[in-house]
């Protein structure tokens, strides 16, 4: 017999996927160029020459270091690296017994949730939020509980967040900067969060874990960084992907790093060897670990992702839309023209425009846009959108 959870799936498939192939349809009728398709947070800048000139040495080199299987946490050296870049960036004593590599930021994940929690515990993340972090933590028999949205700024509700942190939860799942609302959690933000799960772990008598989501890390705007969650709580978990810095998301190779100041920080990593034999997750590919190892220090030229970001804030507020400025990413999320989200996305596709509705993000009456296309579409798309208002709510 057929496992039902997965059959009742198929029915619940991601809205962002659905729109993403309508697009593709739809560009296949009238030419892609002609839809402006914001539906999938796909990087769209190149990679680094020097990424692509390092994969060619170690293509060219073909060692069973390069195709062979590595170590069950991850390739020695690789880890080594990842630590020291970690240690110097944030001021932490990482080593590589605190790194594991995996299989992009999911599989960085897949490990923290199977790490820290117990069927029926419960995780907290706070919305607007991924909507692949319901699948991503109740399939492992955890409880994905979801903190209503602060919608003035897209920071933390912390009077919600202290409603709802019971006995029950093992783990608070963050994403900064934010996917959608492109929002970066400040320092404040983040003091406060922590402070708060130190007050709850000693009245609860059990660690709360910080399981903290940073594919974006990189991509922040105006001349600012994104501050490092670590920093601010012992317990952290650090989920990494290097997709979106160096534009690589198909070559899935990212990291697991636990904070050196965690109780049982090495013992953690250990055992995340153990959870790969579990999920099949065994050893990302080695030659990607070999060469993200070398770019440690680089990213793709992020800054059309600003430029675009500039774009569509600028048009979108002047169109009358209510948004919260985006510090990072490459999202943005205002609100709808009208109430109901679902209503107002589908309107907009009559116009060739695809978004995406915010109500599976946790927020009702919002809408994301993934502008990680070219700037020239962007600008293209403007007449378009200036029509969709002008007709649907003028």
């Amino acid at each position: 017999m057929l496992v039902q959870k997965y059959k009742d799936m198929l029915s619940a498939k991601s809205v962002i996927r659905q729109l993403s192939e309508f697009a593709t349809a739809r560009g296949q009728e009238i030419g892609y160029e002609n839809v402006f398709d914001y539906s999938l947070g796909n990087p769209s800048v190149p990679v680094p020459q020097d990424l692509t000139f390092t994969t060619i040495y170690y293509v060219t080199t073909d060692t069973q270091a390069t195709h062979g299987y590595s170590p069950s946490l991850g390739i020695t050296s690789v880890r080594e690296e990842v630590a020291k870049s970690l240690s110097a960036r944030f001021g932490l004593p990482y080593r590589k017994e605190h790194i594991f590599m995996t299989a992009g930021a999911a599989g960085a994940l897949a490990h923290a949730f199977r790490l820290v929690t117990e069927p029926g515990d419960e995780v907290l993340t706070f919305a607007p939020f991924f909507p692949e972090y319901h699948p991503y933590v109740d399939l492992t028999g955890a409880v994905l509980k979801v903190v209503p949205p602060d919608t003035e700024t897209f920071q933390i509700n912390v009077e919600k967040f202290r409603e709802m942190l019971t006995e029950r939860v093992m783990a608070v799942l963050i994403n900064t900067p934010n996917n959608p609302s492109g929002v970066v959690y400040s320092e404040e933000t983040l003091q406060r969060l922590g402070d708060i799960l130190r007050e709850k772990s000693e009245e609860f008598g059990h660690d709360i874990y910080l399981i903290s989501d940073e594919p974006y890390r990189e991509i922040v705007f105006d001349g600012e960084t994104a501050p490092c969650p670590s920093r601010f709580y012992d317990n952290t978990i650090m989920c990494y992907s290097f997709s979106k810095a160096l534009s690589l998301p198909g070559e899935r190779i990212g990291y697991l790093a636990v904070n050196p100041n965690c109780r049982d920080a090495e013992l953690m990593v250990n055992m995340c060897g153990q959870i790969s034999r579990g999920i099949g997750h065994n050893c990302p590919a080695s030659l990607f670990q070999l060469v993200t190892a070398q770019m440690l220090n680089q990213t793709a030229d992020l800054s059309v992702y600003e430029t675009n970001r500039n774009i569509l804030y600028k048009e979108l507020t002047d169109l009358g839309f209510t948004c919260v400025k985006p510090g990072g990413t490459f999202y943005i999320f205002p609100k709808a023209l009208e109430e109901d989200a679902k209503v107002f996305c589908e309107k907009a596709l009559k116009y060739d425009l695809i978004l995406v509705p915010g109500d599976t993000f946790g927020a009702p009456g919002y809408f994301r846009m993934a502008y990680c296309i070219d700037t020239e579409k962007v600008e293209r798309s403007l007449e378009a959108l200036r029509k969709f208002v002008k007709t649907e709510y003028r």
